[in-house]
């Protein structure tokens, strides 16, 4: 009997607990406009060599969510969007891929890096998320690349907006994607020069 009062004590209980927000329908993901056409064979001893790093990013893009700035202090997030992988991982996927493509360089991965990284990319994601004054996805990335061993680091700010229909999810990640691919192409550019 005691049992059984503790147990329908309990009932009530049970449905204030929650172990988390309720998950988006869908999770959003970046994607390359420019990608190493599969099959082609790549190989350090006939092109060039470039290691990417994850770029560092301020606290409100350490999150999986799309952050909404309306003025300089405040920030909001994109109501039911979220993404598959924190932002800055994406972007440099983005940027490996297209740099790949645009510059014929081999891209190599931190680890792959270890013996000769050849250039070395990094940088700092400032801005991936909506300009709520202006209806716009801004991606801003600035660079630091050392071309060459013992060679100079030569630093540059890329920058793409991309005008944003509705500030909900689905709008906002397409307009995000393609503001992130333009901010790839100007860095692979830059460093195919």
């Amino acid at each position: 009997m005691k049992k059984l009062l503790i147990g329908l004590a309990a009932l009530p209980l049970a449905g204030c607990i929650s172990f988390g927000e309720k998950p988006p329908k869908a999770l959003l993901s970046l994607s390359s406009t420019e990608q190493v056409p599969v099959g082609r064979e790549q190989s350090s001893a006939a092109a060039r060599t470039v290691t990417i790093q994850v770029p560092v990013v301020p606290q409100e893009l350490a999150t999986n969510r799309i952050p909404v700035q309306s003025n300089r202090i405040d920030v909001a997030y994109v109501k039911d969007a979220q993404w598959v992988d924190l932002p800055a991982r994406q972007f440099a996927r983005v940027m490996s891929d297209t740099v790949a493509a645009r510059t014929g360089r081999v891209v190599l991965s931190g680890a792959q890096a270890l013996a000769d990284p050849g250039a070395r990319l990094s940088g700092e994601l400032r801005t991936f998320g909506v300009d709520a004054g202006s209806s716009t996805a801004v991606v801003t990335f600035d660079a630091a690349l050392i071309r060459d061993e013992g060679g100079a680091l030569e630093k540059q700010r890329f920058e793409a907006r991309v005008p944003v229909s509705v500030i909900e999810a689905a709008p906002v990640a397409v307009a995000l994607n393609q503001a992130a691919n333009q901010v790839a192409v100007q860095v692979a550019d830059w460093i195919g020069r």
